[in-house]
């Protein structure tokens, strides 16, 4: 006989998605116990009839609120999911000429689906951070067929509470994904003699107008002064902004 705590232990990592096989093989047991534990006469406290129960209803009940909130803007931005029967895959894609944003991509998506396999692909110029549950889509309900800017992206109740709890984590997951912090290079006539002036900026790019008003909302909700430079890139230069910005964002590297 297990321990009841090994039990709980393989019954949750079913629900995350992982196989019989991967189950066995995290708690140190063999595939005919994990199926006997899913199927046969011993139950767990939190299953009915040996079937465990689903927990897609309170996936995103005990996240953690930081980590959540800077997902969501990787997912805002560079992010996916691809669905199969039972499982679904979110990737997030990542520049090479940034390896600290691939580990914090894959940080944040261990600390917010702990039970979930992480894993890279290697592309041309880029590194695709992966995550395999079956839950990703209860944590990210704005997934759906089709391009996120050819569909409307409205945050559920749940996620505007995580977001007004961790407004800078979310902005920072946004310029990380789709954004930039660079120095703007330009000239001005000054009393008949152009002179060369630089300054910092943060620009971020998304065509969704559905993502663009959930950063500006969090922007102006955090006393960040933006605008368009164009319909799908706002544009933060303002010397106090982008001091703020600075002390929560910086530079990607």
């Amino acid at each position: 006989m297990y321990p009841q705590e090994t039990v709980d232990s393989a019954l949750r990592l079913h629900r995350q998605g992982l196989t019989d096989a991967a189950v066995a093989r995290a708690c140190g047991v063999s595939v005919r116990t994990v199926r006997h534990w899913r199927w046969g006469t011993r139950r767990a406290p939190d299953t009915v009839r040996g079937r465990p129960q689903p927990t897609c209803g309170d996936a995103h009940g005990n996240v953690a609120s930081e980590s959540y909130s800077y997902l969501l803007g990787l997912y805002l931005g560079d992010g996916h999911i691809i669905s199969k029967s039972r499982q679904h895959t979110l990737t997030v894609s990542c520049c090479d000429g940034w390896p600290g944003l691939i580990e914090e991509a894959a940080r944040a998506m261990r600390i917010v689906m702990p039970c979930a396999a992480v894993g890279y692909v290697q592309r041309s110029g880029c590194t695709d951070v992966k995550s395999y549950s079956r839950h990703w889509p209860c944590l990210f309900p704005q997934h759906g067929p089709g391009r996120k800017h050819e569909r409307p992206i409205i945050l559920e109740s749940w996620q505007r509470d995580i977001v007004r709890a961790e407004p800078w984590a979310l902005v920072r997951g946004l310029i990380h994904s789709d954004g930039c912090r660079n120095v703007n290079r330009t000239t001005r006539m000054v009393a008949g003699e152009r002179k060369r002036y630089e300054y910092p900026r943060y620009l971020f790019a998304n065509e969704s107008t559905d993502v663009m008003r959930i950063l500006t909302t969090t922007l102006d909700e955090l006393g960040v002064e933006w605008k368009f430079a164009r319909r799908n890139l706002l544009s933060v230069a303002r010397r106090g902004s982008v001091a703020l910005m600075d002390r929560h964002i910086g530079p990607k590297y």
